[in-house]
């Protein structure tokens, strides 16, 4: 059996699209953070005090009774299919096995991404961005060194053993962390582009204020990969967004990972 675990907040109008395009026969639970899954055909555990999106997670994965648990935020939309081929390809693997997300228009969403951290990086951020050699534009499996956590399935013993998210973090770089913590352990992260699920949100990273974020990154990739591959993010990072300082979002990242550095 597939167990699915979503995380509800604000999300009825998303839940009433993806519940019924779910397989009829998956274990689907939905772990409500504000009372929007109300009479959601799931089953539902109230955290009516919302824990955070890493600990809402955690719930929904040790009430998982399925052999393969698969994560999806209630804005993913997955095709027919979709969702046990996944199932499929993570069933009995030592993998986190993620598909490729498309924004609602069909265009390939930035969702899988290199190990922060190495030299790389620089060149990549200094490429013009239709040719650089992100992992998200692959057209055949690969593995990553970490991704969005909007759709990610995995043995749900392996999935426990990791945690999965830290329950501590609210928000804001569980998955790399996840993916990260896997790494060390010797567990890969896949993508696998073949399947495609569509994921009309990304709207938390979208709305975040950049402070937290440039805080936030910086503390996940020091505690995984140490202060060195910090120095290489940061530069990495800082020159990504000098090149698309023409958008007010990317300077206000500037300025705020500037000010994190101190």
């Amino acid at each position: 059996m597939i167990s699915i675990v979503t995380v509800a907040h604000r999300s009825g109008d998303e839940l009433a699209v993806l519940l019924p395009a779910l397989p009829a026969d998956a274990e689907v639970i939905v772990v409500d953070t504000d009372g929007s899954a109300m009479g959601a055909n799931a089953t539902v555990l109230e955290r009516l005090d919302n824990p955070g999106f890493g600990a809402a997670n955690n719930e929904g994965v040790a009430r998982s009774s399925g052999e393969v648990t698969i994560l999806l935020n209630p804005d993913v939309v997955p095709p027919p299919g979709s969702v046990e081929r996944l199932a499929a390809l993570a069933a009995g693997r030592d993998a986190l096995v993620v598909p490729r997300l498309r924004n609602p228009d069909g265009t390939i969403q930035r969702s899988a991404f290199a190990l922060p951290g190495k030299p790389s990086a620089l060149l990549t951020a200094l490429t013009p961005g239709p040719l650089r050699p992100e992992p998200w534009r692959g057209r055949a499996p690969r593995i990553v060194g970490w991704a969005l956590a909007a759709a990610l399935a995995a043995p749900t013993e392996l999935l426990r053993r990791l945690g999965p998210f830290d329950p501590s973090a609210f928000m804001f770089y569980e998955d790399m962390d996840l993916c990260l913590r896997a790494r060390a352990a010797g567990i890969p992260t896949v993508l696998h582009p073949e399947v495609d699920l569509t994921h009309t949100g990304g709207h938390s990273y979208g709305t975040a204020q950049p402070d937290v974020l440039a805080r936030r990154r910086r503390e996940v990739v020091g505690a995984n990969l140490g202060r060195r591959a910090v120095a290489l993010d940061d530069a990495a990072q800082a020159l990504e967004f000098a090149v698309r300082s023409w958008r007010g979002r990317d300077r206000a990242r500037l300025r705020a990972l500037r000010a994190a550095r101190g």
